[in-house]
């Protein structure tokens, strides 16, 4: 099943097994640089992680105009008497970031979590840009275990009850 936004002209789409090498080629690509500040970048390692790890069943591929674009995976996780989605793999090529895209394909996946009631986690590396689009749509930290990661956290705006709750925060200036 695809999904089509607005009139932006982009989709989510199910990934599929041969979407593992552009993912790993983009993730190399756009995780680069704050790879290479926190010294851990390695130019193998760096794709074969997401290849160890890549599940097209829980993956996503972002189209612009029918090409790709970028991924996100929505992995279920079940702790204690609670249940969520750990947000991975939430990669825009470099050309497309800055302009709306990882927003809106965000909050798609928000509305999806919070009409099921789940809460959702993601890790960030320390001093990445995408923190910030994270902490705007409500994310708080939850953990910052060692020297690279941030575990970060969102509660459900909306219950399976409809008790609406409002974890985002307003913009600057309102």
């Amino acid at each position: 099943m695809n999904y089509v936004y607005g009139e932006t002209g982009w989709s989510l789409r199910p990934g599929r097994p041969e979407d593992v090498e552009p993912v790993a080629e983009l993730r190399a690509v756009v995780m680069r640089d704050d790879l290479v500040r926190l010294g851990r970048y390695d130019e193998h390692r760096v794709r074969q992680r997401l290849r160890d790890g890549f599940s097209p069943a829980y993956t996503s591929v972002i189209e612009v105009g029918g090409a790709f674009a970028g991924c996100v995976t929505l992995r279920p996780y079940e702790e204690g008497d609670g249940a969520g989605v750990y947000l991975e793999h939430f990669y825009l090529a470099p050309e497309l970031q800055g302009r709306g895209l990882g927003t809106a394909v965000l909050r798609g996946l928000l509305d999806r979590t919070d009409e099921e009631g789940i809460p959702i986690r993601l890790v960030v590396l320390k001093g990445s840009a995408a923190r910030r689009l994270y902490e705007r749509e409500g994310f708080a930290v939850e953990s910052e275990e060692d020297p690279v990661d941030v575990l970060m956290v969102r509660e459900p705006a909306r219950t399976v009850t409809g008790t609406v709750r409002s974890p985002r925060r307003p913009a600057a200036g309102r």
